[in-house]
């Protein structure tokens, strides 16, 4: 290094590479970063702040501040024990001569080391730092190596395989090109601007110039950058035309992995295109597309959309015409299959499904809609709601799904066939069933509004459940081909958030013996079911009811509930008791009871004899537990469990009495089955609610 080069400098890694996966851009973005990053920390490496840049064809990172050289250092091999390599007159043994050997030195410049197991033969390395340039091509092959790639790719005649063939490499340290070669490609300072705007190739003079240089080129290259001119340039053209848009983050970080340059422009479309259902709209617009729609203040199609161009022309109506030109076929096939959809009633469907398989051992479409449609009935009438809008709504919930406009437009599903139904005159119970069918769809949607539609819901998703498991599908590790993590979320979601008394562990008996599967060699597939749901059920509850404190749930699983309902307001109960003043002990006593009965065998299951009891400790905490028993029990019976855990909190006392004066373990057995019966008396009123032996309070 010259005496007027800097000990560190920025650097500059991009990889100019053919269009990348939009969706998969921002995650390969901080892969990358991360990935460079960790590796030049793995070499000693100190840098300063890392800054990643991906658009459409380069994914880059740039280093401040990167040693151009790891710092010297001493490294100490240690060898055999003294005792071992050294014999009695001082002279090296066999062993000590071989790791001389192997250090590259002699017997005489090894050192001794004391230690806490005894002396060492040791020997000092000096190690010459490497220059950072000896050590990008292993920084860079590492860093790339673990990317995220969705599918990789190969191109020419090379065997090795990247997320997009590569076109140019840049690599620097500071003005300094580094000697770094990726599939084929040397790396060098030129880098590309935009395709057209910039077509030829641009000399970078250092690192710290890359964005700039860029932008002068027509690329923002910083994602964020360009998210956010995409943002607020689609906001701003739609209060231009008096609208507004309603904001689509996925759409928004979609368009900004697709340009470079964001240009937004505006363009309309037929007005007789607004007779379309807006959902039409929406995703021919805005998933065929990427267009935004404009609505109004309140939220109706205006017949004018936004797109996001790449590029700043000289003649923008040749642009916005061109995208004009594109949506009025595809509006015109929306339409077209609006039309010939209605022509046949959404019932007269119902026999089609039968020709679509849904899973090859478990039949076909009208398969499952038969099964669905019967645990609808069961779970009305378990409810108390209407039983035939349920079995109607079931028969027609997949007829969408053999529209011509759903097979153009799957996203639609469920949705048209509501409007189908409305059309056809259905009840409009049934209508806003079927619009609610595949609800919750994902991570805080909202779940179904109406009675009907919950119990759709809840059918399906059950039936989904007991099938897949029923074929041995389940999930394993982070693979859920099925859904059945989100389809186990949606029923107790649907259950909770609905009100829904629903006797579970019936409800999935009931799906799981509709299945058209032999289960006789699996007698535990409806236990199976349910304890998958309880493990949702954990995710779901320690998220919101009982964050941090996985020994709330534990309290009350452990009385294996029927109902997710009253799971979930026992729950509610344990969280407000462990802030009583006599939780703690409490919690203790019970796990001391717990841990008596456990170890009293069969001593533990006499019958209670009140006047057995002879000593006041005892007498007194049986007053004590008959006179809470009478409140308890009706508190119980109505669900009012708060309430009843801080009355049971009144046997603070003579539990704590009773512990500290009565010897339960007695040599006179008839005495000791009755406190040992007195005790059961005592855990079992709590156990009316949850397990309070589970609980962590205080100092437990």
């Amino acid at each position: 290094m010259s005496e007027s080069q800097p000990q560190a400098d920025a650097c500059l890694f991009e990889l100019g590479l053919e269009e990348l996966p939009p969706k998969a851009m921002p995650a390969l973005i901080d892969a990358f970063a991360s990935g460079v990053s960790n590796a030049l920390s793995e070499h000693a490496l100190s840098h300063g702040e890392v800054k990643a840049f991906a658009a459409p064809r380069r994914l880059a990172v740039r280093i401040d501040n990167v040693l151009r050289r790891q710092a010297d250092s001493v490294e100490v091999l240690r060898g055999p024990p003294v005792r071992i390599g050294v014999d009695s007159e001082g002279n090296p043994t066999k062993a000590a001569e071989a790791f001389a050997k192997k250090c590259g030195t002699t017997f005489g410049e090894l050192e001794r080391e004391e230690t806490e197991k005894g002396e060492w033969l040791v020997f000092r390395a000096q190690r010459n730092g490497q220059p950072f340039a000896d050590l990008a091509q292993s920084i860079l092959e590492t860093a790339i190596e673990d990317l995220p790639i969705p599918k990789r790719m190969r191109w020419g005649d090379r065997s090795d395989s990247f997320v997009r063939p590569l076109h140019w490499l840049v690599a620097m340290q500071g003005s300094d090109v580094l000697p770094v070669t990726l599939f084929g490609i040397e790396a060098g300072r030129a880098t590309r601007g935009h395709r057209f705007h910039a077509p030829l190739a641009i000399t970078l003079e250092h690192p710290e110039h890359y964005e700039q240089t860029l932008r002068s080129n027509h690329v923002i290259a910083e994602f964020d950058q360009r998210l956010d001119a995409v943002r607020s340039g689609v906001l701003k053209t739609a209060a231009s035309l008096g609208g507004e848009v309603q904001e689509d983050e996925a759409l928004f970080r979609e368009i900004a992995a697709l340009v470079d340059w964001p240009v937004p422009v505006a363009g309309e479309f037929d007005s007789r295109f607004l007779t379309l259902p807006r959902e039409v709209l929406s995703s021919t617009l805005k998933v065929h597309q990427r267009y935004f729609p404009v609505v109004s203040e309140n939220g109706e199609p205006t017949g004018q959309f936004i797109t996001v161009a790449n590029i700043e022309s000289k003649d923008p109506s040749a642009v916005r015409e061109g995208n004009e030109r594109v949506i009025a076929p595809r509006l015109a096939d929306a339409e077209f299959f609006w039309s010939a959809d209605r022509q046949k009633p959404l019932r007269a469907r119902h026999n089609q499904l039968q020709d679509v398989v849904y899973q090859k051992a478990l039949g076909s479409l009208g398969d499952k809609t038969t099964r669905v449609s019967h645990l609808s009935v069961w779970l009305s009438e378990a409810l108390g709601i209407d039983a035939e809008h349920a079995a109607t709504a079931a028969g027609l919930s997949r007829c969408d799904l053999v529209t011509d406009m759903v097979g153009e437009f799957p996203e639609l599903q469920g949705i048209m066939g509501a409007y189908y139904a409305d059309a056809d005159g259905e009840a409009t119970e049934i209508v806003e069933a079927l619009r609610e069918f595949y609800q919750p769809r994902f991570a805080g949607d909202t779940i179904a509004a109406t009675p009907t539609g919950r119990v759709l819901t809840l059918a399906d998703k059950l039936d989904t459940l007991a099938g897949i498991f029923a074929i041995g599908k389940r999930p394993t590790g982070n693979r859920d081909p099925f859904g059945l993590r989100r389809a186990a979320l949606g029923v107790i979601r649907t259950i909770i958030e609905g009100g829904l008394e629903v006797d579970l562990v019936a409800a999935i008996q009931v799906a799981v013996e509709q299945q058209p599967v032999d289960v006789s060699s699996h007698p535990e597939l409806a236990d199976d079911v349910y304890d998958f749901v309880i493990e949702r059920l954990r995710h779901y509850e320690l998220s919101s009811t009982c964050a941090g404190h996985p020994d709330w749930f534990e309290a009350v699983v452990a009385r294996s509930p029927h109902s997710l309902l009253d799971f979930h307001q026992r729950l509610t109960a344990v969280a407000a008791f462990v802030d009583e003043p006599a939780a703690a002990a409490l919690a203790a006593a019970n796990k001391r009871i717990a841990n008596i009965l456990r170890g009293a065998g069969n001593d533990a299951h006499g019958d209670l004899q009140a006047d057995g009891l002879k000593a006041p400790a005892e007498q007194a905490l049986y007053a004590a537990w008959a006179k809470v028993s009478e409140v308890v029990a009706p508190l119980v019976s109505d669900r009012r469990y708060s309430e009843a855990m801080t009355r049971l909190a009144e046997l603070r006392g003579p539990v704590d009495t009773f512990f500290d004066e009565i010897m339960v373990m007695s040599d006179d057995v008839a005495e000791r089955r009755n406190r040992l019966a007195l005790l059961a008396a005592v855990r079992g009123l709590f156990l009316e609610v949850a397990d309070v032996s589970e609980l962590v309070v205080g100092n437990d």
